[in-house]
């Protein structure tokens, strides 16, 4: 990717709407569009991930929410406290906007019902949302190219990071990806987890007429750089589903869980 095509940080602040955002890919309706499809099989891994009880603790922070709480909706069974981040106030909030149930806030709860159906209560939808806004505790401006990803904002060490669709997004080129995970890996506990979604081989995705670039990675990219981050890989799996083409040029998306080496050589960065 060349410095021309990579979307900067101001333009995110000026161009990125959260609100075609949200009813572009996550609209989930009953037609089974490539997004639908990508939805679900997220959710269906995240729901195995935290329901099997090996990753729990006090604390998860999610790096680059953006307008979504979907990610989320199996993990705040397993932690006492969430974080949410994003670079763009705009994103922030549009979260905002849902957590404090504010009129015009995206309708989640498609969502949230096919996620409480694989908990086995379809029926307990309303109280699974007000139970992630219960343990959502702070909003946070999050920029993953900085050493200290969260800025002056002192937290203590998470036990889980989850963070879906950003990194290919934020970073230009390898090595800042590289970087970009090292960075953040100063925000996890030793043996903490790391959960982690992305495009595969993608070099941009639209929002209505914007395009917006990404990094274009192989699996074995992604790969070395969470190796090298200082982490062991216990879950790859690469979902074959691309987005509908006018909105993507994706190879599949990868879902990836890594455990934090407790001597994590991401520690001397």
């Amino acid at each position: 990717m060349s410095e021309s095509d990579f979307t900067t940080k101001d333009a995110y602040l000026s161009h990125f709407n959260p609100q075609t955002y949200l009813e572009k890919y996550y609209t989930f309706g009953s037609s089974p569009s490539a997004e639908n499809r990508i939805l679900m099989h997220v959710l269906r891994r995240l729901f195995m991930t935290f329901s099997s009880g090996r990753v729990k603790g006090d604390l998860l922070i999610d790096i680059g929410t953006g307008p979504t709480i979907y990610q989320l909706l199996s993990a705040c069974e397993s932690f006492k406290e969430i974080v949410a981040t994003d670079y763009t106030d705009q994103n922030l909030e549009e979260l905002n906007r849902w957590l404090k149930k504010e009129l015009g806030a995206f309708d989640w709860s498609p969502a949230v019902k096919y996620v409480c159906e694989l908990e086995g209560d379809r029926e307990k939808w309303a109280e699974k949302e007000e139970r992630l806004r219960q343990k959502v505790k702070h909003v946070l401006k999050c920029d993953v190219t900085e050493s200290q990803p969260l800025g002056p904002n002192s937290m203590p060490q998470a036990d889980c990071l989850l963070t879906a669709l950003c990194l290919a997004a934020a970073c230009k080129d390898l090595p800042t990806y590289h970087q970009a995970l090292k960075n953040l890996s100063s925000l996890l506990k030793p043996g903490g987890f790391l959960v982690f979604i992305d495009a595969l081989k993608s070099n941009y995705y639209m929002i209505g007429d914007q395009r917006f670039s990404s990094l274009s990675l192989t699996k074995e990219a992604v790969v070395d750089a969470v190796v090298k981050a200082g982490y062991t890989i216990q879950e790859f799996e690469v979902i074959p589903q691309s987005y509908s083409r006018t909105r993507a040029d994706n190879e599949g998306v990868f879902y990836l869980v890594g455990q934090k080496l407790n001597n994590s050589v991401g520690l001397q960065s």
